[in-house]
């Protein structure tokens, strides 16, 4: 029988308290297991409770959580959530590499450009040297004087062996003059670097790359005398050049040239000992047969094409050892380094190869159109191949190395 104090809290829920013990769903599973392990039988005496520890509200079963701890459950829950978009974002980026905006789009983007430029300015380079070797630089009307017969003979002897000087005929001058551009190098690179990289002051950008030699062991007359050997090595490369456009036509040149780099994976292996590849091999011997083709193709006898298709093989050649060696001699070298390198590879060449072109032209080996020099070819040829050379070794920061390969 209910006691009469039961009736209110039963039938009036205002006074209804909530327990101070939340019996949860482990501790029901648990006397489960206990009551299933000490089965009563139906008639028999109750089976003795377990004993239980006892609960107090410190050591509760379940309790609520403080709400201090509200803010950093939030704080989590905003980080997990940013670093899940990140995931899906860098996997979106991965499922979709060709993506307008992605970074290997980027970089197609750049290497595009990067093409269009070498070959823009090796072409004009090219044409520009091959046309003032076609041009005939005529005496113009003001060089003739007036007077009598006897005043006008000596005049007309120097003429006579004047006018064999009409055409032009110097690669060598050539190869000096444009080579004098690449002082040019290092001063762009300051400029650039001036401008993107502010961190750093224009003291530690400008002698950067002169510590980066001299922790390297490299000496001022070491260094001077291995630029010296590749200054040498790069105006015959020009040199060899320029005089194979005055026999073969552009595009046979051109061609030429490109098996370098055939060349320069044969002097890789051999030399610096990368990886052998087959097909690679294959490709020189397809390129050393398009050469003999090219040898070939006007017949060996009365025919100066021999001759330059071996100067144009030759100039590829030499092209090939010049960067294999400065890989092998420099080691690896940063920005900085390599355009310094350029920069007093082309003092060297102003500053000491400059009597050969003079004597070149005393004793006659080379002609000059003193009356009438074709200046804006030559400038228009230099300045193609400094932006060619330029974009040629930095060219790689940007984009993938298979563009430059394509071009060269």
């Amino acid at each position: 029988m209910a006691r009469d104090g039961d009736l209110p809290t039963i039938f009036n829920p205002k006074r209804v308290r909530a327990p101070s013990v939340i019996i949860t769903s482990e501790e029901v599973e648990t006397e489960r297991v206990i009551g299933d392990g000490d089965h009563e039988c139906p008639n028999g005496p109750p089976t003795p409770l377990s004993p239980r520890a006892p609960l107090t509200p410190q050591t509760s079963v379940c309790s609520a959580p403080p709400l201090t701890t509200q803010p950093s459950l939030q704080q989590a829950y905003s980080e997990s959530a940013n670093s899940s978009q990140d995931e899906e974002r860098q996997l979106r980026d991965k499922k979709c590499p060709r993506s307008c905006c992605s970074k290997f789009a980027k970089k197609i983007y750049y290497g595009i450009c990067v093409t269009f430029i070498l070959t823009a300015s090796w072409v004009t380079a090219t044409h520009c040297i091959k046309h003032m070797y076609l041009e005939v630089y005529a005496l113009t009307s003001y060089t003739f004087f007036h007077g009598t017969e006897s005043s006008l003979m000596p005049f007309h002897n120097f003429s006579t062996k004047y006018h064999s000087h009409n055409l032009y005929n110097a690669p060598f001058f050539t190869a000096w003059f444009c080579t004098n551009w690449l002082i040019l190098f290092y001063p762009f690179y300051l400029i650039v670097m001036l401008i993107h990289n502010k961190c750093k002051s224009a003291h530690d950008i400008v002698y950067d790359p002169f510590t980066d030699f001299r922790e390297k062991g490299f000496t001022f007359a070491r260094f001077i005398s291995r630029c010296g050997l590749f200054c040498l090595l790069w105006v015959v490369t020009v040199y060899m050049y320029a005089y194979s456009l005055r026999i073969l036509l552009s595009t046979d040149v051109v061609a030429l040239f490109a098996t370098n780099v055939s060349c320069i994976y044969l002097l890789s292996w051999v030399i610096l000992h990368e990886q052998f590849v087959g097909v690679r091999i294959v490709a020189a011997i397809l390129c050393d047969t398009g050469i003999a083709l090219l040898a070939y193709m006007d017949g060996i006898t009365g025919s100066s094409t021999l001759g330059g298709v071996v100067l144009a093989a030759c100039a590829a050649a030499g092209f090939a050892i010049f960067k294999v060696l400065f890989r092998k001699v420099m080691g690896e070298v940063n920005t900085g380094q390599r355009a310094l390198f350029f920069s007093i590879l082309g003092i060297v060449n102003a500053s000491l190869l400059w009597p050969v072109c003079l004597a070149l032209y005393l004793t006659g080996s080379e002609m000059l159109p003193s009356h009438r020099m074709p200046w804006i070819h030559l400038l228009v040829a230099g300045v193609a191949l400094l932006v060619f050379h330029l974009v040629f070794q930095f060219g790689n920061i940007y984009n993938y190395h298979i563009f430059r390969i394509a071009v060269c």
